[in-house]
Formats: structure tokens, C-alpha cells, sequence
């Protein structure tokens, strides 16, 4: 019986030209934090490795600084890429980004729907401790519940809220449910539901301190 032989498969590669051209000398800047002046060069093959020390501006300015008179004196600014046809505008701040307690309360028409549940539910993300609960009747409002030291503190509580509340014309619904625990509800009553009113209010009452009402923590021997 013959033995047979199979040589093994011929595989092409191919190279680009460009591929094979040597790379110009390249120089590389490495930034440490070694003596104050310090420079040194190291030649690897084309490869330049320049190291120089910023450890005396370490501790500097930071971001943007006025340019000095010998980069004005260059006009670098018409050296750099860039659009010269761009256009700076600096914008106010619209409702979307400000704080709702910066806001201010507005009149409600009786004709103005109530809040839908998803818009209360993402102005809800803007409030801390408040919650979205129904009634019988199916309208909505926003809760919040604090607990206090003692009685005197959940008076206190509420004559803060009050005072706040007063200033921006739209009040909460106060409960001193406990001597130690106080429940407020916010709902825009002339359209049945939730308003925008209810939330900037509720952050209004978010900024109010109430760190020396609450409970003292029992510190353990």
C-alpha cells in the first residue's frame, strides 16, 4: 500500500508598503513630580522620553487663566483650530434646572388640569422625604412626616413651616399627629389634584432646619 505525503497549506501575507517606512524621531513628554528644575532625556531607538518636573505647580492655578501679554503679542489665538464663527452666549438658568425652592408660588386657574401622575411622579425626584398618596376620591397630594424631640419641637416644627408657607401663599395641611411626630400634605384644592405649587412648596419646606428638633441620638457607653 503507497504512503501518501500532503504538504501543508501555502499562506499569503501581504504587507503595505507604508507599513515598512521607519517613523520619524517621536518625542514623548512625561510629567512627574521629581526635584524642583529637574530635566532628563532619554533616547530609546527613535523614541525621545523627555521628563519634566511640575511639582512646583502642582499646588497652582487651576482651569482657565487670562493669557499673558507675550501670547496675546503672537495672536496665538489665530493659530489654533477652531470655529471663528462661534458664537458665546451665556443663558439663564431655565425652571428645569433651578432648584424648585428658588421658584416662586403662581395663581392656579380652576380650569388648570391637575398634575398627571407621571409629571408628579418626576418633579417627585426633586423633593427629599415626600411621598404621593390618593384620597377617597381619587386626587392626589404629597406627604411628608418628621419626627421630633417632644411636643415643643413639633410646635416649633409647624410654626417654621407656617412662617415659610406664609411668605410663598400656599399652605400645607399641618398634623401634630403625636407629641413626637409631625405629618404635613400639600394639594392644590381648587383643581382637585397636584399643581407645581405643591412641589416648589414642598422644597421650600425641605430647606427649613429642623436638625435641632430632631431626637438626640443615645450615645453608648
Amino acid at each position: 500500500m503507497a504512503a501518501t505525503s500532503s504538504s501543508p497549506p501555502c499562506v499569503n501575507v501581504s504587507v503595505s508598503s507604508h507599513l515598512l517606512r521607519k517613523p520619524s524621531c517621536t518625542i514623548l513628554r512625561v510629567f512627574g513630580l521629581s526635584q524642583p528644575g529637574s530635566r532628563s532625556n532619554r533616547r530609546v531607538g527613535r523614541l525621545t522620553v523627555t521628563r519634566s518636573n511640575l511639582a512646583q505647580d502642582f499646588l497652582g492655578d487651576f482651569g482657565a487663566r487670562d493669557p499673558y501679554p507675550e501670547e496675546i503679542a503672537s495672536q496665538f489665538g489665530d493659530k489654533v483650530l477652531g470655529c471663528q464663527s462661534t458664537e458665546h452666549k451665556i443663558l439663564i438658568p431655565n425652571a428645569s434646572v433651578l432648584s424648585l425652592s428658588q421658584l416662586d408660588c403662581s395663581p392656579v386657574s380652576p380650569s388648570q388640569p391637575p398634575l398627571s401622575a407621571d409629571d408628579a411622579r418626576t418633579l417627585l425626584h426633586k423633593v427629599l422625604g415626600w411621598s404621593i398618596v390618593e384620597d377617597e376620591a381619587g386626587s392626589r397630594k404629597i406627604r411628608c412626616m418628621w419626627k421630633v424631640r417632644d411636643f415643643g419641637c413639633g410646635v416649633e416644627l409647624i410654626n417654621r413651616i407656617h412662617k415659610v408657607a406664609e411668605a410663598s401663599g400656599h399652605y400645607p395641611s399641618l398634623h401634630l399627629e403625636s407629641p413626637t411626630q409631625v405629618r404635613a400634605e400639600l394639594s392644590t384644592t381648587s383643581i382637585g389634584g397636584l399643581s407645581l405649587n405643591d412641589f416648589i412648596m414642598a422644597a421650600k419646606i425641605d430647606d427649613i432646619k429642623t436638625s435641632d428638633l430632631s431626637p438626640r441620638k443615645r450615645a453608648w457607653a
